[in-house]
């Protein structure tokens, strides 16, 4: 793809996602996610193959259908009410047909297979936008709809993500599945304290879109698909192993790491707001979740297959990838958490 074409398209992405972020008419909103989509699909499709045909596809087709979805709660809100305004829904319809609309753009279960379909088929980079640039847009529209969402529906749909964020990733060899169903499972948490604080779910999505950046940016560096191609990064990489060690602890929430301050504040908020049961199922399911990080940083850190001596020396062969943000991502990844109490009193 030439650059003035790849320009283009990236500056429409942004575009339209800045008309969803800032619009208050919903005929507005829709555009801005019409464009986005449109425009991320030929980037999905940048080194053209099967796959990813497929997988755009199927993006394609899921988003062309939340899409609708998310017109007929429009229409059904603009009938009723008789106005175009994001932040005033009063129809419990309308509102529940717009919550599945962007539910299904954010692949919150049980709209979630297209997820890590659509991520497994793509490359590493288009793979990354798809689980954090593409996040944005239907969270900031559920932040703003938030006081007339159904919260029953809501809190069913965040629960049920984060036990098939854990469940799917248990049996996954693929690393781009595995950051699938951990979006998944991060929806989950964000979307579950959305009505009772909903700048909590901003601050998740920061520290989420920082550490998934970070760990997709080591990946790409590393050249790593699969498990199996993690295990060699101590012949190329003996720093990297390390750190995929610390980002994948700081995503699963283990504390002093960054990812423990979402996960905590927000058990804290649910707690506030009587809600025991919720946020005990919510810490219980995030330990699946953990236990595939785990295995991840085992299979980097703690493996050491059979090789050649050749292999040993990989060492020493100059990378000539560029990653120029990968060393403060890193950093913000795993020490953000001595900023809590800062945090805390914005909250």
């Amino acid at each position: 793809m030439k650059p003035p074409v790849m320009i283009t398209i990236l500056l429409t992405v942004i575009l339209g996602t800045t008309m969803v972020t800032t619009s208050s008419h919903w005929l507005l909103v829709w555009i801005g996610f019409e464009m986005n989509m449109l425009a991320i699909i030929p980037i999905f499709m940048k080194k053209f193959n099967p796959r990813a045909m497929e997988a755009s596809t199927k993006y394609f087709l899921t988003q062309a259908t939340a899409s609708m979805l998310l017109m007929l709660g429009i229409a059904t809100n603009l009938m009723l009410t008789g106005q175009w305004t994001v932040s005033n829904i009063l129809n419990p319809t309308a509102s529940n047909t717009i919550t599945i609309a962007l539910s299904m753009k954010l692949g919150l279960s049980p709209f979630h297979f297209w997820v890590p379909e659509v991520t497994q088929g793509i490359p590493m980079l288009s793979g990354m936008i798809l689980l954090t640039w593409q996040k944005i847009a239907p969270l900031s529209v559920m932040y703003q709809i938030s006081p007339s969402m159904n919260p029953n529906l809501i809190i069913s749909m965040a629960i049920t993500s984060v036990l098939v964020g854990g469940w799917g990733g248990l049996n996954q060899t693929q690393l781009r599945k595995i950051l699938a169903y951990s979006s998944i499972s991060h929806m989950g948490w964000m979307t579950s304290v959305l009505m009772y604080n909903p700048t909590l779910t901003t601050l998740n999505l920061l520290i989420y879109m920082t550490m998934t950046l970070g760990t997709f940016m080591l990946f790409m560096y590393n050249s790593s698909t699969t498990t199996l191609s993690l295990s060699h990064m101590w012949n190329k990489l003996p720093l990297a192993t390390s750190l995929v060690l610390l980002i994948m602890m700081s995503i699963g929430g283990l504390p002093p790491l960054s990812g423990f301050m979402p996960k905590w504040m927000i058990i804290q908020e649910l707690t506030k707001n009587d809600l025991i049961i919720i946020p005990t199922l919510l810490a219980m399911t995030a330990l699946l979740n953990l236990y595939f990080y785990t295995r991840l940083a085992y299979n980097t850190a703690l493996t050491m297959f059979p090789s050649s001596n050749n292999m040993k020396m990989k060492w020493q062969l100059e990378n000539l990838k560029t990653m120029m943000f990968l060393s403060p991502l890193i950093i913000l990844s795993t020490m953000l958490l001595p900023l809590s109490p800062m945090v805390s009193t914005l909250y």
